[in-house]
């Protein structure tokens, strides 16, 4: 039997699988998210550099203090998320069990629409490609159904094999985000004021209807919560 301090200790493969089933989701984000700040807006630099301080911010805030913080101490005997905590509170607080149930509800509701969410976005990506440009939507939604299928029915060998089946690809989709954004970033360093909270709260507060730019952000914010 191993001891605790082995079933502790870090691998690269295990680091590889745990990439692949923690990150993935997180991972793809940057597909839609900018895309849905910039949709049918003007764009200026305030919208760019605002846009991505929100999201550097509102990422850095909900999840170091809602959830590093906070809810990852909320466990119930060491387990964690809504179903835990909705045992947990039962025990406590009969009451409760009403918002965790909302809870569970919601965490069902994300689970059937943050994958289609995901695989659509990146299929929809090919359009950009000349080899695409003539597809169509009803292609892309076949090709959507086909993948989601494909996923599902590998699922049910267990979430390790998931895991070692995307852990490589988002390996190499991060080190490409990495990559492409240090070759880039000297471009403009303009792009760096997206450090500074005041630019956030500047769109928020005079770009027209900049507290709706919210609504793409928390979109990636929802991948966030959903990898803890």
């Amino acid at each position: 039997m191993n001891s605790q301090s082995d079933l502790n200790k870090a691998s690269a493969t295990g680091l590889i699988i745990a990439l692949g089933i923690v990150y993935g989701d997180l991972g793809t984000s940057p597909l839609y998210v900018f895309n849905e700040i910039l949709k049918d807006r003007e764009i200026n630099e305030l919208l760019i550099v605002g846009g991505l301080s929100c999201i550097i911010w509102t990422l850095t805030l909900q999840t170091t203090l809602k959830y590093v913080m906070l809810t990852l101490k909320a466990d119930n005997k060491g387990e964690g998320g809504i179903f835990s905590l909705y045992a947990l509170v039962r025990r406590h607080r009969k009451w409760l069990v009403f918002p965790a149930m909302l809870g569970g509800a919601s965490l069902l509701a994300d689970g059937m629409i943050t994958p289609s969410i995901s695989v659509s976005s990146a299929v929809e990506g090919l359009q950009q490609l000349e080899w695409f440009h003539g597809i169509t939507e009803h292609s892309i939604e076949v090709i959507v159904l086909t993948i989601l299928t494909g996923l599902f029915f590998v699922q049910q060998f267990g979430t390790a094999s998931i895991g070692k089946l995307f852990g490589p690809f988002m390996f190499v989709w991060f080190l490409m985000l990495a990559v492409l954004g240090l070759m880039h970033i000297g471009d403009d360093f303009s792009i760096l004021k997206a450090l500074n909270p005041f630019y956030a709260i500047k769109l928020l507060v005079t770009y027209p209807k900049g507290f709706w730019v919210l609504s793409g952000v928390f979109s990636l914010c929802d991948r966030s919560r959903g990898t803890l």
